[in-house]
């Protein structure tokens, strides 16, 4: 089943204020009463995309292809080079993405493990997941296999009583393959439908990392062969090239298969998703743009542009 999509178009063009400011009014400053688009200009623009996190490379494909539209179409107005960059821009997701993005939901339990490193609010989005499954009708129960940190369980009782999902967690330190495998074990007993799997956030000793992964995977694969089904990757936004760093170091250890960007809302880093999207080829499911449980977004590429341009969706 498809599960239905949580967005709000005017919330997201509030929670990309800050990007916007950074990003599209910055081009409209710079072509503000310009009759005619000029190299001059061009270059203004590629420094602005450039100095919005979306990176040297692909600001270059995007001022090239700009160019050679600009040329082809004989329009050099104002207008057309707004239009042209967010064309490019939208054009960056075209191969990540179908026309509706979000979760599928095929087998039941439906198992989603998520990983990401301490702080990037891995905690808070699996809280706010269970939430939207659970509007949905769908039962959901959670698993804290992230055993390093007390405080992580902690946190994630705290979400999961907001949610009103089950969790199962056991004592600080115990194997978090463990926790996995009770998870998932249970969730098929007693016919959950959605089953999601905290992991420890760890990128100092990527060996490590990769083997507590891979010991989760087997686990949940002795009980469901096909699972597990997602591999979502939470990156913060406000960490800019950071988060590309991570979202790298990530795909060398586990098959990603899509990535939940947060706290949009605070930041004017908000580029830095086009650049992700272009180099590691991982689509964007969800986006966190609020603290509130009902403020994670399915991810529309296009509502996402026209909300950084402040255009109606």
């Amino acid at each position: 089943m498809k599960l239905f999509k949580n967005f709000n178009f005017d919330k997201l063009k509030e929670g990309l204020s800050k990007t916007r400011n950074k990003l599209a009014n910055s081009i409209t400053e710079t072509i503000s009463g310009k009759a005619v688009i000029d190299e001059e200009i061009l270059s203004n623009i590629e420094e602005i995309l450039i100095s919005s996190d979306i990176g040297y490379d692909l600001t270059e494909k995007i001022i090239i292809n700009s160019r050679i539209r600009l040329k082809e179409e004989k329009d050099r107005s104002s207008l057309n080079i707004n239009r042209i960059v967010k064309h490019e821009l939208i054009s960056v997701f075209d191969n990540n993405y179908s026309s509706n993005t979000g979760l599928d939901i095929i087998n039941k339990p439906y198992i989603i493990v998520v990983i990401g490193v301490n702080g990037v609010g891995k905690t808070t989005t699996i809280g706010k997941l269970a939430n939207n499954f659970r509007k949905e009708g769908l039962e959901v129960i959670i698993g804290a296999a992230d055993t390093f940190r007390a405080a992580a369980s902690e946190q994630l009782q705290i979400w999961a009583k907001r949610a009103s999902v089950k969790l199962v967690k056991n004592i600080s330190g115990s194997d978090p393959s463990s926790v996995a495998y009770e998870t998932v074990s249970l969730a098929l007993k007693e016919n959950y439908d959605v089953v999601i799997i905290d992991t420890a956030g760890r990128l100092h000793n990527k060996s490590h990392l990769m083997e507590e992964l891979n010991k989760i995977n087997r686990v949940i694969s002795k009980v469901i062969p096909t699972a597990p089904h997602e591999t979502l990757l939470v990156i913060d936004g406000t960490s800019g090239q950071n988060a590309l760093v991570q979202a790298n170091e990530f795909s060398k250890v586990a098959n990603i298969t899509g990535l939940v960007v947060t706290k949009l809302d605070g930041t004017a880093k908000g580029g830095v998703i086009f650049q992700i999207c272009d180099k590691q080829k991982i689509p964007v499911k969800y986006i966190g743009i609020g603290e509130g449980i009902d403020d994670l977004q399915n991810f529309d590429p296009e509502a996402f542009v026209a909300a950084i341009f402040d255009d109606n969706n």
